[in-house]
């Protein structure tokens, strides 16, 4: 090796020193930084074409930078149900815009630190917008996976659902005198009182409480005869003709259980179906629901026994209206929101996207990667399916960064960097003597 080929071997130590340098300052700086993925120096020889065999002449270094992309970072818990961190393989899909409709350009990030900007779109502290599935009523995925939307979180600004079911249990006194003159409608018109009577509220699809009473005379040994009356405004349901909505005659056991909700149905059955005619003008469509009046041959619900005639429990399914009061994001993507009136509904789904090779990912600024040919292309996968890591709520993932092993690269690479100016100097010194010489 000559002495310029030792001045050039220096000057390539410096250089890869410096680079070394730059990649460990990197690290260090971004030792809080959320989902930060370590870089690693990798040196390698720079051999000239050898004079012989074993000369391998003037050999000089270069170092450049190798992405630990797929390192696991510590999950940190956090007091925001926003925060996300993929636990096991994948990333997080984002954009840079929450307009998909312009921009198609897709990014992956471990960065979770995502919070609902203005417009209620969950974007992170460097500015990329989280894509998931939205769901569609039934809280499917849609069949094209790969049509992604912005996820947000204020889609829904509330909530109402209606009755479907009615759950109505009571005793009716079997004691009771038997009315021989009542014809259906009666006790609606006021012809007729009713043994037993009470009103239960259901819910509309507007979320409104509606009255609906339920009447009972006795007509017969062990037999009942009852009208499900609207007691609302009758324009409602188009006038008082379409009252009462539901009437029939039901009949109980010797033991007192119930036999037949319903005489002329058969098989003999303890629900019923009612439909609430709700006029156009009333803004609603017209709704069923079941009105489960228990099982027959049990005492499950409706009963008839000696004791007085009571209530003893209603339940009726559906809410009132309901704005939205926070959501929640579960081990599988999904976002559910939760309304104030005790609803949820699931909206969207978060997936994760899967590469061959992340650590070929392609580094872009804002700690995202983009997809490359040594990375492959993006598999968009549901969470927790698979080989995809799930993802964890009110967690972040803290950098890779080992502060330990930067500091001691840090002297390391002082170290190499002073004996590659040395090697300069001490080549300068050399070349300067034999200058001398030639004087």
């Amino acid at each position: 090796m000559s002495l310029y080929g030792a001045l050039m071997t220096g000057v390539s130590g410096l250089n890869a020193n410096s680079n070394a340098l730059s990649i460990a300052s990197s690290n260090i700086a971004n030792v809080n930084t959320i989902g930060y993925k370590t870089s690693e120096a990798s040196f390698s020889t720079l051999l000239a074409s050898s004079v012989r065999a074993g000369d391998v002449g003037s050999s000089g270094v270069t170092a450049y930078s190798s992405q630990n992309v797929s390192q696991q970072g510590l999950l940190a818990s956090t007091n925001s149900s926003t925060d996300l961190a993929i636990s096991g393989n994948g990333f997080f899909v984002v954009s840079k815009t929450p307009d998909t409709a312009t921009s198609t350009a897709q990014y992956y990030t471990r960065a979770g630190d995502f919070r609902p900007d203005a417009s209620g779109n969950l974007r992170n502290s460097s500015g990329y917008y989280l894509l998931g599935w939205e769901l569609d009523a039934n809280g499917a995925v849609p069949s094209d996976r790969n049509a992604l939307v912005p996820v947000n979180v204020s889609a829904l600004a509330g909530k109402a659902t209606p009755t479907s079911t009615m759950a109505f249990k009571a005793n009716l006194q079997a004691t009771a005198d038997v009315n021989s003159t009542y014809t259906t409608g009666d006790m609606y018109a006021g012809n007729v009182t009713p043994d037993f009577q009470r009103t239960v509220n259901v819910y509309d699809s507007q979320g409104g409480t509606q009255p609906i009473q339920l009447s009972f005379v006795k007509t017969g040994a062990n037999t009942w005869s009852y009208e499900v009356t609207y007691q609302g405004d009758a324009a409602n349901i188009g006038g008082t003709t379409n009252n009462p909505i539901y009437s029939g005659t039901m009949s109980f056991n010797e033991d007192g259980t119930l036999a037949n909700a319903d005489t002329s149905i058969t098989p003999a059955t303890g629900s019923l179906s009612i439909t609430i005619p709700w006029a156009s003008s009333s803004g609603l469509a017209p709704q069923s629901f079941n009105l489960d009046l228990g099982t027959v041959g049990t005492s499950s619900g409706l009963t008839q026994f000696s004791s007085a005639s009571t209530l003893i429990s209603s339940q009726v399914d559906g809410a009132l209206y309901g704005s939205i009061s926070g959501v929640s994001i579960d081990n599988e993507g999904y976002v559910t929101a939760q309304f104030s009136n005790g609803l949820s509904q699931r909206v969207y789904k978060v997936p994760v996207a899967l590469f061959s090779n992340p650590d070929g990912l392609t580094a872009s600024s804002g700690n995202a990667f983009s997809a490359s040919e040594s990375s492959g292309n993006a598999t968009i996968s549901e969470a927790a399916t698979g080989s995809a890591g799930g993802i964890n709520a009110s967690a972040l993932e803290s950098s890779t960064v080992d502060l330990a092993h930067e500091f001691t690269n840090l002297i390391t690479t002082q170290r190499a960097y002073s004996a590659s100016a040395r090697i300069i100097t001490t080549a300068s010194e050399m070349l300067d003597q034999l200058l001398q010489m030639g004087r």
